[in-house]
């Protein structure tokens, strides 16, 4: 895992400015968070660390590497979106695999690590299920699944529990968290939530 740094990181769509001038490190290891209302530029951030947006200016620095205007694929980063994303046609071990596959690891060792993982999220008797067939919260955990399959740098969590009911969230709140604390994984959260906030930071 790697310490993530932004220096006076800045974006601009035109005339609209999204970031300004923002400043922050995440140690590694650190579950940082960002809490805000819609449209302050949590998610413009978090992208722009991902890689997949190009900030205006200012720098961004993985394991004290600059990988300002690294391409997404070359950063070594995990994201786990809102909307879980994941792929209807495949069952929970291919979906969890899928991007080991997608680096072309032998299959011998995809089984083993996706095993693995699901073991750690509590999902191993789910991996031949179709994802449609899932409630929610365990749809949650094949998309964290297929981000902590790949042993990545940093994570980065855009509002992961929006969809979810009340129960749901709180219940995937504390696994977060001791998820966090297993693998003391560097990782930047959003929310606009003030009590997840807390909870998680």
């Amino acid at each position: 895992m790697a310490e993530i740094r932004v220096e006076k990181l800045h974006k601009a769509f035109g005339e609209f400015i999204a970031v300004r001038e923002s400043d922050f490190t995440v140690a590694d290891g650190e579950f940082f968070v960002m809490l805000g209302p819609s449209g302050c530029g949590k998610t413009t951030t978090l992208r722009m660390i991902a890689g997949l947006e190009l900030p205006t200016s200012g720098r961004i620095l993985l394991g004290g590497e600059d990988v300002t205007f690294n391409r997404a694929a070359a950063r070594d980063i995990a994201f786990v979106f809102q909307l879980f994303a994941l792929y209807p046609h495949m069952n929970v071990r291919q979906n969890i695999g899928f991007p080991l596959k997608c680096e072309g690891m032998p299959r011998a060792e995809i089984r083993a690590r996706v095993e693995e993982t699901a073991r750690f999220l509590r999902i191993d008797h789910l991996l031949s299920q179709p994802t449609s067939r899932l409630a929610g919260g365990d749809r949650q955990r094949v998309a964290l699944g297929r981000a902590i399959v790949r042993r990545p740098k940093a994570f980065l969590m855009d509002e992961p529990l929006g969809t979810l009911d009340t129960e749901f969230r709180d219940l995937m709140v504390r696994e977060l968290r001791e998820l966090h604390m297993r693998i003391a994984a560097t990782t930047v959260y959003v929310t606009h939530d003030q009590l997840e906030a807390m909870s998680m930071a």
